[in-house]
């Protein structure tokens, strides 16, 4: 299988990522980002492009993909709606549109987030912005699968791009365990996210387009660990 990767320098896609390195069902990793990650693998290709609201000169490097796992994302905090969406919904679209021209088959999950409004009308800018994302994600002719955790917890070396969220993991990281117990249908982990990425791209794991952290937690809890364990 090969697979694409947006967002692998981010800590999402840092445990989508590890995930499909580790998973020998997977031959190659083709990565698009902006510069260099620095690590080496024998399935990594990078492809390195500047402008994510224009995917055409590298549409024909996206061709022969079974799935793209887009993990590009960031924080509303300190941005406009406008610039928001300009990153939440145009690089978004602009991707799926690129994968999908080439690969009509092709398997495309997108980390939305908890409290995403599919309504696109509510009063939280972030939830409406990545309502509609979703809505013309499922609309377009792919296998579509969002993703909408709660708390996630990094493992595995995964670090938060946004300062902020990065004191905060530091904080409570040791707090996880009984957080998950309490309530595990509100907390996953980078890696459990990774391992139900590639659990989708499987036929008739999965039928809902919409998957929470419980769901999350099925899919690339321990059930999915065999391709990691050696990790």
């Amino acid at each position: 299988m090969n697979v694409t990767v947006f967002g692998a320098s981010g800590m999402i896609g840092h445990g989508v990522l590890r995930a499909c390195l580790l998973d020998p069902a997977v031959t190659r990793v083709q990565v698009v980002a902006r510069s260099p990650l620095g690590i080496s693998h024998p399935k990594l290709q990078e492809v390195i492009h500047q402008d994510f609201t224009d995917l055409s000169p590298i549409t024909g490097q996206l061709a022969g993909q079974d799935a793209c796992f887009y993990c590009l994302g960031v924080s509303s905090a300190g941005r406009g709606e406008a610039e928001y969406t300009r990153i939440t919904y145009d690089y978004t679209l602009a991707a799926a549109r690129a994968v999908a021209a080439s690969n009509p088959a092709v398997t495309f999950t997108y980390v939305s987030g908890e409290g995403t409004d599919s309504s696109e009308q509510g009063r939280v800018m972030w939830a409406r912005v990545k309502g509609r994302t979703e809505n013309a994600l499922l609309a377009m002719p792919m296998n579509a699968y969002m993703f909408r955790p709660g708390y996630i917890h990094p493992r595995n070396g995964a670090v938060s791009r946004t300062p902020s969220y990065r004191v905060l993991y530091t904080l409570t990281s040791w707090l996880y365990p009984l957080l998950h117990r309490l309530s595990p249908g509100h907390t996953t982990t980078t890696e459990h996210i990774g391992r139900a990425m590639l659990a989708v791209t499987r036929p008739g794991v999965v039928e809902q387009r919409i998957l929470y952290s419980r769901d999350i937690n099925r899919l690339g809890g321990e059930s999915g660990a065999s391709a990691t364990k050696s990790a």
